[in-house]
């Protein structure tokens, strides 16, 4: 009985901790693009090695006028990115993550249009697991693991200056990758109780100042997605999940002290999805569907967002 209490007591402590992180904290650009986001999400099953592929699609609106109207130099933005990722573990307390994207840019207004297809930043993500338990609550399983990390972000992307002097009153985010390094700190808290889970990732993004004197506002991430696991024939789980996505950032600084005023802001997501585990692969899906944003001092609107996934454990 008191080891049944001590790790209920372990669970409320260790939730409230993570759940801390998502307080504000002001964090780069959340809208899109090269300068993207690191929604990472429900992990797929993995002992040792996995290796797949991930596919985003986002959109956005840039160029609005003073109230969010559209005008006739409104533009419309979609970021798609086909990315490469995969992670290690190195024996049962250290993993490693990592990012290589290739990103697909396109814009189109009644002036102009555009397209930016390259690579995009390599990111790679290292974890230390802190705490992970596998024990009884009453007559059913729980699991839960705690792993926190750091990771750096390099400029393999290409930044265009020049983008930047052209759109003064649009979101700097046209560009397949900052110039920049930067650095990252991570969370990632799971619970499961049987095959009912809740899993939360926290993910805050210190960006550095370029070489052309343009330094991207430093951004917070962090999602909640409960899941349950059906299993099938003892051969194929099926974790449907649903839950939030919160993204926050920081304003842009230009020349170490001009603030960027058509950057920054903070969008909250739904989302809804579904993992497939099975001897050898893994799949999934989510629909991020924004239900609040404030980006680009108004200037700015994100539209839903989608993501699909395959690996192979190996």
């Amino acid at each position: 009985m008191q080891n049944n209490n001590n790790m209920k007591i372990k669970t409320i402590i260790l939730s409230a901790c993570l759940l801390a992180l998502t307080l504000p904290s002001r964090a780069c650009d959340i809208c899109g693009c090269g300068v993207g986001s690191y929604y990472i999400g429900i992990l797929p099953e993995y002992n040792k090695r996995f290796l797949g592929l991930r596919y985003q699609y986002k959109s956005l609106q840039t160029h609005l006028g003073p109230y969010g109207e559209r005008t006739p130099l409104s533009t419309d933005e979609t970021y798609q990115s086909a990315e490469l990722w995969g992670g290690w573990n190195f024996g049962k307390k250290f993993r490693v993550l990592a990012f290589v994207p290739y990103n697909f840019n396109e814009r189109s207004s009644q002036a102009a249009s555009g397209k930016k297809n390259g690579l995009g930043d390599v990111a790679v993500m290292g974890y230390y697991n802190l705490f992970n338990h596998t024990g009884a609550l009453g007559q059913k399983l729980l699991v839960q693991s705690l792993w926190v990390g750091a990771g750096v972000k390099v400029p393999t992307g290409k930044y265009e200056p020049s983008e930047r002097l052209a759109v003064q009153e649009s979101p700097n985010n046209f560009q397949l990758g900052t110039a920049s390094t930067d650095f990252t700190v991570n969370a990632a808290y799971d619970i499961r109780y049987n095959d009912l889970g809740l899993n939360l990732n926290a993910n805050y993004k210190m960006n550095t100042q370029n070489k052309y004197d343009y330094r991207y506002g430093n951004k917070f991430t962090a999602n909640a997605l409960a899941y349950y696991k059906f299993r099938i024939a003892h051969a194929v789980t099926v974790a449907p999940n649903a839950g939030v996505l919160y993204e926050t950032a920081d304003k842009d600084v230009e020349s170490r002290k001009y603030t960027v005023e058509v950057s920054g802001g903070y969008s909250l997501s739904a989302v809804a999805g579904v993992e497939v585990g099975m001897k050898g692969l893994s799949f999934g899906a989510n629909y991020q569907n924004v239900r609040s944003q404030a980006l680009a001092g108004g200037r700015a609107y994100a539209g839903n967002r989608v993501m699909v996934h395959m690996s192979v454990p190996f």
